[in-house]
């Protein structure tokens, strides 16, 4: 008989890779509780105490449709979930709200005692500084492009000069806007001619080109890696998903152990990596999406993806 303890899954309202996993656990009879913290107030509501005795706190989550106890949760899938922002009050009475609820009821579900946490959102954003995963990179031995962050428009020309190819990528993806149109922030090559003196404004990220001729998008679930070889002909893959083909392909071994040290040194569970492959058949390690999307992969691959991490989420697997 599964155990009957819940598994908290923390998302937004509409989150396909989510329900897949939630599937999987519905198939093991394992109780689910899906919250979204934009829901706060009458559809979501939080209660946590301490000091009491025997435990070092008590309380619950609670939806209307579902319960939560704190003490009791085994395991939380935390994927993309949404903060309130309260468009309805003054800026800064929403500003206040807002911090309210982060630490709030984020505060009350970072205390929990026990659970298996994929991935806790603390150890999510140490591990979202591109910076620090390239150093990280590195020093596993993870061959890395020639890479340079500044915003000193010298170095920056400099550096573009002085290799034959370059990129420009984000720091981070951001909502942006550009006079009210959504923008995407693509990778895209860059000359040293089109950098001039607003690049002061903040740091940009600048790397070496790599002739590739497929990238690979790497899914680590606790200890299993999946590995799938995604070819578009484009240098952004993400522009056009109709454009891809895939196919199933198996790490080397010495890539898939530096995977796995990688996720323990920033203690994660899971994690996406993407890596470019060139004409030589060498990979080059891009970067790590601490919760990327993988649930797209699955319908075309064939790959137990979402039944992996439902055994993780169970402590069915290590």
């Amino acid at each position: 008989m599964p155990e009957k303890r819940p598994v908290l899954v923390v998302t937004e309202a509409d989150d396909v890779t989510a329900d897949m996993v939630i599937r999987e656990l519905n198939r093991l009879d394992v109780p689910v509780v899906r919250v979204n913290p934009a829901d706060i107030g009458a559809d979501l509501t939080v209660s946590a105490r301490f000091g009491t005795r025997p435990a070092s706190m008590a309380g619950r989550v609670r939806t209307p449709s579902r319960t939560a106890d704190l003490s009791d949760v085994r395991s939380v899938y935390w994927r993309r979930p949404v903060w309130p922002t309260f468009p309805d009050l003054g800026e800064h009475d929403a500003q206040f709200a807002a911090a309210q609820v982060r630490f709030g009821l984020g505060g009350s579900l970072y205390a929990m005692e026990g659970p298996v946490w994929v991935n806790h959102p603390l150890r999510v954003a140490a591990a979202d500084y591109k910076p620090a995963q390239l150093a990280t990179a590195q020093r596993l031995g993870l061959t890395v492009p020639a890479t340079l962050v500044t915003n000193d428009p010298d170095e920056a020309r400099e550096f573009i000069s002085s290799h034959e190819r370059v990129i420009y990528k984000a720091l981070r993806w951001t909502p942006y806007q550009r006079e009210g149109v959504p923008m995407a922030g693509w990778t895209e090559t860059v000359a040293a001619a089109e950098i001039d003196e607003s690049l002061r404004v903040a740091p940009h990220l600048f790397q070496t080109f790599v002739d590739k001729v497929a990238d690979l998008r790497v899914l680590v679930v606790g200890r299993q890696a999946f590995a799938v070889r995604i070819t578009s002909g484009l240098l952004d893959w993400r522009k056009d998903y109709s454009a891809l083909s895939y196919a199933v392909v198996d790490l080397p071994g010495a890539i898939e152990s530096a995977l796995l040290s990688y996720l323990d040194h920033y203690g994660l569970a899971s994690g996406s990596f993407d890596f470019a492959e060139d004409r030589q058949g060498d990979l080059w390690w891009l970067e790590l999406n601490p919760n990327g999307q993988w649930g797209w992969l699955e319908p075309h691959t064939g790959l137990p993806m979402a039944a992996a991490f439902a055994a993780l989420l169970t402590g069915e697997t290590t």
